[in-house]
């Protein structure tokens, strides 16, 4: 779901929400329809839960940049939130989401608030904008990589500590034409990174 690259891409508007290396920051803040509370939270519940939770899942690993979310009414039931973690462009972000199951998951979830015009409406954007409440400070712990980049070197490690349980791997650290290899800082802090 991202941009082709080698095309011209428009200018972007600026938009709120701080940034910290790849990672940007989105939280908005709404007044949730009075009676709605109770059917958000229901709402809510059957997303998380299910065939619902199978078909987000999938469509977050489909578009791959979003570090977390989370939901919450406050406010004696008279607000909603909606916070989350992502990587890239905001706008992109958007778009991507509106492109997918997650797409009908805010239409039905962000029904209950006051004026939201729905995922596809041309002025969902300003509406979010409008609503968007940036943090004060915003710090990631891993400020240079991407949910890609943590995927691929979570497969890498699972990949690499498979190699190290078996019996030809533990063999080539005995065997004496390693020494050399084994004896080296590079591949001793491997394997303490292994280990920890």
């Amino acid at each position: 779901m991202t941009a082709t690259t080698g095309e011209t891409q428009p200018a972007q508007p600026k938009r709120p929400g701080k940034t910290d290396g790849v990672c940007g920051e989105f939280t908005v803040i709404t007044e949730i329809k009075p009676g709605h509370a109770d059917a958000l939270r229901e709402d809510l519940a059957m997303l998380a839960s299910g065939s619902a939770d199978v078909k987000s899942r999938a469509a977050l690993r489909q578009i791959g940049t979003l570090h977390d979310a989370r939901h919450v009414i406050f406010d004696n039931d008279t607000r909603f939130m909606f916070a989350s973690v992502f990587d890239g462009s905001w706008d992109t972000y958007i778009d991507d989401f509106a492109q997918t199951v997650i797409g009908a998951n805010f239409d039905k979830i962000f029904s209950h608030s006051e004026g939201f015009p729905g995922v596809t409406d041309p002025g969902v954007k300003d509406w979010f904008v409008a609503h968007q409440a940036p943090a004060g400070v915003f710090v990631s712990s891993y400020p240079d990589l991407t949910v890609q980049q943590i995927w691929k070197d979570q497969r890498v490690d699972d990949a690499f500590q498979e190699v190290l349980d078996t019996a030809e791997f533990r063999a080539m650290l005995d065997n004496p034409a390693n020494t050399e290899l084994v004896a080296t800082p590079a591949f001793q802090k491997l394997m303490e990174e292994a280990s920890a």
